[in-house]
């Protein structure tokens, strides 16, 4: 008797109710943080490595690429990072006359949360090529650093 399999038990209509809760309650969850602890949440959002629940970041990214969150600004905080991805080094390119303009794009990228979230779980240069409006930029800079 003690091998038989027994079919997972499915979550107590609390539990269901309190996640449903949740998830309907994350936008405007983040919405408040941002505008209620703006230092928290910009905090937050710069730390690249801090652990999330699933669903808030998920929620952060989606008003990011909606461009909701206007304190952010993505070539501070996710531009460095994807240029490591791309074997560049922000500092070796300072003087680079394309370096505004990357800039420029990159905060004016639509799928900065996208990005964000790419750069949180340590995505691979391939992966970001697909999304990445500066990539090309990037590969160029490479080719002439390398």
């Amino acid at each position: 008797m003690a091998d038989i399999d027994t079919p997972p038990r499915r979550p107590s209509w609390w539990k269901r109710l309190g996640e449903h809760c949740y998830r309907a309650s994350t936008p405007q969850l983040v919405r408040d943080m941002q505008h209620e602890s703006s230092g928290a949440f910009d905090a937050l959002v710069k730390d690249l490595e801090a652990p999330l629940e699933v669903g808030f970041e998920r929620e952060v990214a989606r008003q990011m690429n909606q461009g909701a969150y206007l304190a952010f600004v993505p070539s501070e905080t996710l531009m460095p990072v994807m240029m490591q991805r791309f074997g560049l080094e922000a500092s070796r390119i300072a003087e680079d006359s394309d370096l505004q303009a990357m800039r420029r794009t990159c905060n004016a990228c639509p799928v900065a949360g996208r990005c964000w979230r790419a750069m949180r779980r340590d995505a691979g240069v391939e992966e970001c090529r697909g999304f990445c409006p500066n990539a090309e930029a990037f590969d160029r800079r490479a080719a002439v650093a390398g």
